[in-house]
């Protein structure tokens, strides 16, 4: 099995419509794709075996007036049959380094306290840059 890591650019959504199961939370909607791929400072890295969409990381750059470029990561996902076999490590990777591209200083990520898979994978990275934070989340219908 050809396994490839790659980042989607705009114009790169067939490669989206062979997606194995539970890679996203809901199914892709080409149009949602295509309009995240447009705007500038988001970011989707893909894992592909054979041809399929096996694994996901998607990042959006937070610029501010007084504090450093981030790197924000929003979603990592691998199918379940292709978990623990470094695809998310790698898919990191490749974010954290389009993220140095593009000049941000820091990345950040968060997960549920009870996704432990999620934990085990953040901090297993190298160069953690302190303990887990405390956070709380507030979410608005618009």
């Amino acid at each position: 099995m050809k396994m490839e890591i790659r980042k989607l650019f705009s114009g790169d959504d067939a490669l989206v419509m062979r997606v194995a199961e539970d890679v996203f939370d809901e199914p892709v909607r080409l149009d949602r794709l295509a309009a995240y791929l447009r705007e500038p400072g988001h970011f989707m890295i893909v894992a592909l075996a054979d041809g399929t969409v096996v694994g996901q990381c998607a990042a959006v750059i937070h610029r501010h007036p007084d504090k450093v470029s981030e790197l924000y990561i929003d979603e990592v996902g691998v199918a379940p049959a292709f978990q623990r076999q470094a695809i998310a490590t790698k898919m990191l990777d490749a974010m954290f380094e389009l993220g140095r591209e593009h000049g941000c200083e820091e990345a950040w990520v968060g997960t549920e306290p009870d996704n432990v898979a999620a934990q085990a994978l953040y901090e297993s990275r190298k160069e953690p840059h302190g303990p887990a934070e405390a956070f709380v989340m507030y979410v608005y219908r618009l």
